[in-house]
């Protein structure tokens, strides 16, 4: 008779039951109640039990064989060789050691991404940085491949990153108060299926739902209709455009008279420069619609109206995520939060701006400020670190010098790469410069579930732990639920979880003590639940003790009573509510970012021309902008080695998805395979020919991991449908120095030749132990 458990659990797409049979999840089911569940979730088992899993330790062929400087150059070209554990973590602790005691310890570059774990405790990035931070520090990255400008420009536009990250304006209080919302770049609900921390319900597609019901004018200004919900209107516009549209708006506003001055007044610093500047006071150019119609393709009429809209109606602006991912991305998130402005609905129910709804899942869902549990990582003694996307400048040109937020910084020399967590083959850009990157140090240490890319151009590979191999508890500041993630299976093959790694680590260079504080899994997640159950109890929201929790599978947070609106305290008493900025107001012209000197970023919203978009010189050459979206079938590139990934690939390729004009010109008809391609890199893709993204412009989702047709040669064909092979390792500005995917240009012609086989899920390990 099978043994059968069912056992209460969470993952960035849901919460869910994972069901075991004999030892092996059989079946994953999505926690009743949710309303629209994902169906990453139900891919789970084919996840957890698969061939591109790492099963033992295992080390790089000339890394081990002690090759002339251990064959750096074939980084990602060669095989592995299985190891045991102790030899294994004897060999990872003797490369610490030596690297701290030969070049210090910002030497050591501490790589990791937030979106290994739903978990808290066992959350990777953490995991990585309190074993480091223990031993005397690292080289660390700050921001986040998501929003990077955002998160530099927005702490002196408003004082947080709030409006990018949430709180933001509740769903409940635009359906009660909105007559008109316009969102740039639309309103993705593929990305609605994710939660960093897990979510105990999809409840952000229910309230969208709720908001087109009620009848509410929802438009979208995106150049996909992918983006666009059922019920909404779609405007088509210029990828990376968007602050020439917001920009004509405002000068709309001022010709009507319907700007709100007051509002301005009391709120506002440096409204006069920007008014200035819209009304061609400054360079001679009036930002008039007929000017921005010129830029973005959208009628100038159809401009005019919206802005009409905006000024005489309750109004809610929406700025995806996307947008600031792009050349001088920050212009276009300060151009939204000066429309708002002038509009004059911020601070009122159902008005002002958001950053990013429904950029991820439950994002302004109504919630209590509730407090999440979360490992301490402790204090970086060194002080090191790099903006998020300068990781090929790093490595490439150690002792370089760059400027970061009005900071002139250095690029350390680093020898050592210590990778936990993330997949940089997925997240970073121009996939060819960051092979040469990655040859650079003189070790790179890995640990991971899958034979990702990045495993691939590692030295020594350690298998780490699924979410189901496991204790945790999930959670997330925009979710209502603390989540239970109890263990369901024994590890996969040898692999351990990156706790009872950096404690055996730990151990070997004199540090346990001070990593576990004399704690293992279960007592840590005792403490972190304990500190973040004080922490809600002080507000008023009293948690069980952990073991009721623990039995029950989650805890249920109530909703505000009454919606949330952002900035509200400040628009009804600035002084007794000022942001964290200079004037303590919203700063439409900063000062601070002016004296910075970059012509990228000057110190309030204007129209740059981006290095690479439609109406640009190189479009002769790339005449298609390529947009990498978020995919149906994987959460960024997790999941590509699962059933539910696989199937939707055309001849084992990512899909790219191409407008019927476009592809007649080229020949290309629906479920060809094609070469997509630009000065950087080419990579295969399967066509899909549709009206769904409008002429000049074509999608293809991030995540396909990547698969190169020769390792060893600069530049080679990826076989699989990588987009980062073709976007620039080039910054939004010296201010923020964030990625830009979305300034893309590119050709696409079919392949004609023989189709080489797709091998990025096939183990580079040989059947043979170490002697």
């Amino acid at each position: 008779m099978s043994d059968i458990r069912r056992v209460p659990t969470a993952s960035h797409w849901g919460a869910f039951t994972a069901v075991v049979r004999d030892g092996r999840l059989v079946e994953a089911i999505p926690r009743e109640g949710d309303p629209y569940p994902s169906d990453m979730v139900r891919t789970m088992p084919d996840a957890v039990h698969n061939r591109a899993r790492v099963a033992r330790p295992s080390v790089r062929r000339s890394w081990l064989g002690n090759a002339p400087d251990r064959g750096r150059e074939r980084r990602g070209a060669e095989d592995f060789v299985a190891v045991p554990w102790d030899e294994a973590l004897d060999m990872v602790a003797a490369e610490v050691a030596r690297v701290r005691r030969e070049h210090g310890h910002e030497s050591i570059f501490g790589g990791s991404y937030g979106w290994s774990s739903a978990g808290r405790f066992h959350h990777a990035k953490s995991q990585l940085h309190r074993f480091l931070n223990v031993g005397g520090g690292f080289t660390t990255q700050v921001q986040n491949y998501s929003y990077a400008a955002a998160i530099t420009i927005l702490p002196h536009i408003l004082g947080s990153i709030d409006p990018v990250q949430g709180p933001v304006s509740s769903w409940d209080g635009i359906l009660q108060n909105c007559r008109l919302m316009v969102c740039f770049g639309g309103l993705p609900r593929i990305n609605m299926q994710i939660e960093a921390g897990g979510m105990g319900a999809h409840e952000g597609r229910d309230w969208l739902q709720k908001i087109l019901d009620a009848g509410i004018r929802v438009v979208c200004i995106t150049p996909s209709k992918e983006d666009v919900p059922d019920g909404a209107e779609w405007l088509t516009i210029r990828p990376n455009t968007d602050t020439a549209a917001m920009l004509a708006m405002i000068h709309v506003l001022l010709g009507d008279g319907t700007v709100d001055h007051d509002f301005l007044a009391r709120c506002t610093v440096g409204a006069d420069r920007v008014i200035a500047y819209v009304e061609g006071r400054t360079d001679g150019v009036p930002k008039t619609p007929d000017w921005a119609a010129a830029i973005t393709g959208l009628d100038a009429a159809t401009i005019r109206a919206l802005a009409r809209g905006l000024g005489r109606e309750r109004s809610f602006i929406n700025a995806s995520w996307s947008l600031q991912r792009a050349d001088r991305g920050e212009q276009a998130y300060w151009a939204a939060i000066a429309l708002a402005c002038m509009a004059g609905h911020v601070g009122l129910p159902g008005g002002g701006f958001a950053l990013g709804l429904a950029s991820l899942g439950n994002m302004g869902v109504p919630r209590r400020g509730m407090a999440s549990p979360r490992l301490p990582m402790g204090m970086n003694p060194t002080g090191s670190f790099i903006p998020v996307a300068r990781i090929s400048d790093m490595m490439l040109t150690p002792g370089g010098r760059y400027r970061y937020d009005g900071e002139d910084l250095t690029y350390p020399d680093i020898r050592l790469v210590y990778w936990c967590g993330g997949n940089p083959f997925h997240h970073h850009q121009d996939l060819n410069r960051l092979v040469q990157a990655f040859r650079r140090p003189e070790t790179v240490v890995v640990h991971e579930q899958y034979w990702t890319a990045t495993a691939r151009h590692a030295d020594i590979v350690l298998p780490a732990t699924t979410t189901l191999e496991r204790n945790d508890i999930g959670a997330s500041g925009r979710d209502r639920f603390i989540l239970a993630m109890h263990k369901a299976i024994e590890p996969v093959g040898e692999a351990r979880d990156d706790f009872a790694i950096f404690t055996a680590l730990a151990r070997r260079l004199g540090l346990e003590e001070a990593f576990t504080e004399g704690l293992d899994e279960m007592g840590w997640l005792r403490r972190i639940y304990a500190e973040a159950a004080g922490a809600n109890a002080a507000r008023g929201m009293p948690f069980p003790e952990f073991d009721s929790f623990w039995a029950a599978g989650h805890i249920e947070v109530p909703p505000l009573d009454e919606p949330f609106t952002m900035f509200g305290d400040l628009r009804q008493d600035p002084a007794a509510h000022p942001l964290n900025t200079p004037s303590g107001l919203i700063e439409l012209f900063s000062a601070r970012v002016a004296s910075f000197g970059d012509p990228h970023c000057p110190g309030h919203p204007v129209w740059i021309e981006p290095d690479e978009w439609l109406g640009a010189p190189l479009a002769a050459r790339y005449p298609l902008h390529m947009l990498s979206h978020q995919p149906r079938t994987r959460l960024h590139g997790q999941l590509d080695s699962a059933e539910l990934s696989r199937s939707a690939k055309i001849h084992g390729r990512e899909p790219v998805h191409i407008h019927p004009e476009d592809a007649a010109r080229r020949g290309i008809s629906d479920g060809m395979v094609v070469r997509v391609f630009n000065d950087r890199g080419a990579t295969l893709a399967g066509a899909v020919v549709t009206a769904d993204v409008m002429p000049g412009v074509i999608r293809l989702a991030t995540g396909a991991w990547y698969d190169p047709a020769d390792p060893v040669a600069r530049g080679s064909l990826d076989k699989h449908g990588n987009p980062n092979v073709l976007t620039a390792d080039r910054p939004t500005s010296a201010v923020s120095q964030a990625p830009t995917a979305h300034s893309t240009l590119v050709e696409i012609e079919p392949y004609r030749g023989a189709l080489p086989e797709v091998t990025a899920f096939d183990p580079p390990v040989a059947d043979i132990a170490a002697e």
